[in-house]
């Protein structure tokens, strides 16, 4: 400590000594009465421990470690029925050598770790289920884009060759078709159709005259 701690401490000790002395000085017989009072404390007993222990019920028996074959057991009847009823937990009891309180810890206990491990194997299939979902949404989407992208490509190689055959299409041989003569011999209508009879007889010249 500090020199001037120390100095602090002696005088605020001196100043609680000169209180005390000048409250005793004017109540004399206040300092005899604090004597008394302080000869009279007794020392506390100190309380004795239960040799017996508090988990000395249920006809003094005590909890024991379990055995394999005990906890074999244990798990046997735990597999066949989860719940544990007051006639069912005596007779386990009973056949395992073991305090039905022990028993029906037990049960409880391993009804919350398979609680626990049911939700953790629910979880986990939910998460797979999920995590498939998503790779088949990304799939999806991938197939999508690249549908899109040959549609796009095979609107523009349609338009492509439409242009091409405009291109090909050039203005003389279209008028050329426009040009022929509809009545050109050699071409025959529905109106140029005639019957000429078996009996009748016409000569060249007049076979040319027919189609003027």
């Amino acid at each position: 400590m500090s020199e001037d701690y120390q100095k602090i401490m002696r005088i605020q000790m001196n100043e609680h000594q000169d209180q005390m002395d000048l409250i005793f000085q004017t109540y004399p017989g206040l300092y005899t009465q604090i004597e008394a009072q302080q000869g009279e404390v007794k020392p506390r007993r100190r309380r004795k421990k239960n040799k017996g222990g508090e988990n000395n019920h249920c006809g003094g028996a005590k909890k024991r470690k379990l055995t394999q074959e005990q906890v074999d057991l244990l798990e046997l009847n735990f597999g066949n029925e989860h719940k544990l009823e007051s006639e069912r937990k005596d007779r386990i009891a009973s056949e395992l050598g073991l305090d039905p309180r022990q028993v029906a810890v037990w049960f409880q206990n391993r009804r919350a770790r398979w609680k626990s491990k049911t939700m953790e194997e629910e979880y986990n299939k939910l998460k797979s289920l999920h995590e498939t979902a998503v790779l088949d949404k990304c799939r999806l989407e991938s197939e999508v884009v690249k549908l899109k992208e040959r549609l796009s490509e095979a609107e523009k190689e349609i338009q492509r060759l439409a242009e091409r055959i405009d291109n090909n299409s050039s203005p003389s041989v279209l008028s050329m078709e426009a040009n022929i003569d509809p009545n050109f011999p050699g071409e025959f209508r529905h109106d140029d159709v005639f019957y000429i009879g078996e009996d009748s007889y016409i000569l060249g010249t007049e076979w040319v005259n027919l189609f003027l």
